[in-house]
């Protein structure tokens, strides 16, 4: 299992433990801690793992509908993964396991997808990803060197799988893939249950703002240009302000479907 905190300054790795898991290597700024760390004593345990997965977590809706998708011959996307879908994951030859949700030993689903993958000897990535806020400048530094560390192929999740994996899906196909940043924005797209009116819509807004940008400059909008412009040019408080809501689009998406 592979743990980035986010909030701390170094990036914290933990290999998954278990028969073929893969080997620990060094993180940036940090050390690899070891694959037998100890559990912590808050993680939920027992058949309350179980209860707290399906009714608080949604897990009920999941097991009808798991919104996954291969988006390219490298990578699938997806909601929260059940025990039973990491298992058809690990069939699909599925390598190591992106979580944008973050670690939570008090969260049902996230112990059992971190069981599931130390039984069937896939990497966890824990990398918390927020989806209604200015992306922050240090998430979309450390995800490419995730996807260059990666062992492919890469099943990457967040909870409904439709607005952080799309966001992240956008960027691994422009940055690590080279698709064009206006075809790669299709990962964020209602048919992944993404809305763009809502709080959400703050990730499609992200894009289009230096896609403006570069339009405005004359340049081209490609990877490094992107980059220079996440470095130097973007203001994420700034950014902020400059993004507006429709209410019922906020509503839906927080009230009904309870997105996080």
């Amino acid at each position: 299992m592979t743990d980035y905190r986010l909030q701390a300054a170094t990036v914290d790795k933990m290999p998954a433990a278990g028969p073929g898991a893969p080997p620990s290597h060094p993180a940036p700024g940090g050390q690899p801690t070891p694959s037998h760390a100890a559990v912590p004593p808050n993680r939920i345990r027992g058949f309350k793992r179980y209860l707290n997965s399906f009714f608080k977590d949604h897990a009920f809706i999941r097991m009808i509908y798991k919104n996954m998708f291969k988006i390219s011959p490298r990578l699938y996307r997806s909601s929260q993964p059940t025990p039973r879908h990491i298992a058809q994951a690990a069939r699909l030859g599925v390598r190591t396991v992106i979580n944008l949700r973050g670690r939570r030993d008090n969260c049902g689903s996230w112990v059992l997808e971190d069981e599931a993958c130390t039984r069937h000897g896939l990497t966890l990535v824990n990398f918390a990803v927020n989806s209604r806020d200015a992306p922050k400048k240090h998430i979309l530094h450390q995800a490419r060197q995730i996807w260059r560390d990666a062992q492919y192929p890469v099943l990457m999740h967040c909870k409904a799988g439709s607005d952080r994996v799309g966001f992240m899906s956008v960027l691994y196909q422009f940055v690590h893939e080279g698709v064009p940043l206006k075809t790669a924005l299709g990962q964020l797209s209602p048919k992944y249950g993404h809305l763009r009116h809502a709080k959400t819509g703050i990730l499609d807004h992200f894009f289009e703002t230096f896609l403006a940008y570069a339009q405005a400059q004359g340049i081209e909008p490609n990877v490094d240009a992107f980059y220079i412009w996440v470095d130097d040019v973007y203001d994420p408080p700034e950014f902020k302000k400059t993004f507006m809501t429709r209410w019922w689009a906020s509503v839906l998406a927080d009230k009904v479907l309870r997105r996080e």
